[in-house]
């Protein structure tokens, strides 16, 4: 099962939610307001919405009468929150979006919390999701792959540590235990030539598929 957090981040870099027709969706402050605007109604909504006028956190409200709204100032993100009402749908898969436009330490902030549950919960796949990439965290072990026309390039980061043993096979520039340092490009725009797989010794590897901005006629 895919559950679907929508946070409030800039409407254009949200992915097309036609791709996940029998997802579970909960909505992130604003995030709810996208998700009615787009006619699908939300399994939750979690937040402070301090992002949403009067007139539309009543709205909300309607729709969810016994919601809770979390204090402003508080040591979880309403992001950490909307995390927390996923896990209890027990999802193969956690998806996260709008999250990575506008304000980079929302941005930020995001990342690392995704890091943290995929750390936490192993069998539950976390991505962070937009309209031209896919981020998301492979631990130790082999990882099979598969290429997405979605996304033609396939880049890899040290996050946390330094990664050693990478392997990587079926890609147009495949590597043999390779070490990846922080600081370097050089496992950057690589790209998929059909199913491949990405091997990792150590380290937490950062994976982001990602596209070119489609360009107007």
């Amino acid at each position: 099962m895919n559950v679907i957090l929508i946070a409030g981040g800039p409407a254009g870099e949200l992915p097309d939610f036609s791709f996940f027709p029998e997802a579970l969706y909960i909505g992130i402050d604003s995030g709810t307001l996208v998700l009615l605007e787009k006619g699908i109604h939300p399994t939750a909504a979690v937040g402070d919405f301090d992002s949403v006028t009067a007139e539309d956190y009543e709205k909300i409200l309607a729709i969810f009468p016994e919601m809770a709204r979390s204090p402003s100032e508080k040591e979880q993100s309403d992001t950490e929150l909307g995390l927390e009402v996923a896990m209890s749908h027990q999802p193969d898969q956690v998806i996260l979006a709008g999250v990575t436009g506008g304000r980079l330490d929302h941005y930020m902030s995001a990342l690392h919390i995704v890091y943290q549950y995929q750390q936490e919960y192993p069998a539950t796949r976390f991505v962070l999701l937009n309209n031209q990439n896919r981020i998301r965290f492979l631990s130790p072990g082999t990882h099979a792959v598969k290429k997405d026309p979605h996304y033609r390039y396939v880049s890899f980061y040290p996050f946390a540590e330094e990664i050693k043993g990478l392997t990587l096979t079926g890609f147009k520039y495949p590597v043999t235990n390779e070490a990846i340092p922080f600081g370097t490009t050089r496992f950057v725009s690589n790209e998929l030539l059909g199913s491949g797989s990405v091997a990792i010794q150590s380290g937490q590897c950062l994976m982001m598929e990602s596209s070119d901005a489609q360009k107007l006629p």
